[in-house]
């Protein structure tokens, strides 16, 4: 049986030590070295024949589970030129399905990934760093047409907040705009013994489909962000003083939502009512 030149390549540990490289803080990385635990999040993701997107991959470990899993071509974005140049060995080894970008996630034009492997569509599979885990989520639901599945591992307090349903202290704008576009669930917890260095925190990873009626609810996404934002921003406030720069007590009470209520109380569904209610009061203005 033929070797795969990927299990030749040295461990990564010592690849860390030969290249003199351990996690930066101030990245917010902390490197997931273990096979088993990495090649348990590429299996949960079923990459096998998948375009992947991986945000942050350090040595590689992750990068090297996704191509063991059988991804057709995985796209890694690393900010940390040390990183990038580690990860060279896993390009050779690859023959051709890795391709490593260096480059900020947060600046990254997904359409430009897409041109770049001539795809209609991406799965990203990624262990996040903990600062910006947040703010690339909901970068990605704005572009969820080209994305059908992301496997993100976050901190567990911000997994709950994704997966979280109304009349919880979790629910809030995040539940609302990655359950607007995405089903969502954890699918397990990882100690912080297993990164290196451990962080102060347990870790959950969280597999997120998209929708098939994703598109009925993207005009809304602008007038969602403005409504969570108000509405959770005093989440111990009524929404008639909340939401009262976006509508009266009387407009509210039209849509069947109570004033009085707080933000936690209403479902995802009332929330687009709110939306859709600012977007039809905009076309008629």
């Amino acid at each position: 049986m033929i070797k795969d030149p990927i299990d030749s390549l040295p461990s990564l540990k010592e690849l860390l030590i030969q290249h003199d490289l351990w996690a930066k803080k101030a990245l917010g990385q902390n490197f997931l070295l273990n096979p088993a635990v990495t090649d348990h999040i590429a299996e949960s993701a079923r990459v096998k024949d998948l375009c992947v997107l991986e945000i942050g991959p350090g040595p590689g470990g992750l990068t090297r589970s996704l191509l063991r899993a059988g991804a057709k071509k995985v796209i890694a974005i690393e900010k940390d030129e040390r990183c990038v140049k580690l990860l060279q060995s896993l390009v050779t080894a690859s023959q051709g399905r890795l391709t490593v970008i260096e480059e900020d996630a947060l600046s990254l034009q997904l359409s430009d990934i897409l041109e770049h492997i001539q795809e209609k569509e991406i799965h990203i599979v990624a262990n996040l760093p903990y600062n910006i885990g947040t703010e690339l989520l909901i970068q990605w639901l704005k572009k969820i047409e080209f994305i059908p599945s992301l496997t993100l591992m976050f901190q567990k307090e911000v997994a709950k907040r994704i997966t979280a349903k109304e009349n919880s202290s979790a629910y809030g704008r995040l539940a609302i705009l990655a359950q607007t576009f995405c089903t969502g669930k954890i699918l397990f917890d990882l100690d912080p013994a297993s990164f290196v260095p451990a962080p102060k925190v347990t870790s959950s990873v969280v597999q997120l489909k998209r929708r098939d009626d994703f598109a009925t609810f993207q005009p809304l996404l602008p007038f969602l962000e403005k409504i969570t934002h108000a509405a959770f921003g005093q989440r111990r406030k009524m929404l008639r003083s909340s939401l009262k720069s976006f509508f009266s007590e009387e407009a509210l009470r039209s849509l069947h939502i109570d004033p009085q209520a707080r933000a936690e109380a209403l479902n995802i569904s009332q929330f687009h009512q709110l939306a859709a209610s600012l977007l039809n009061s905009t076309k008629s203005a």
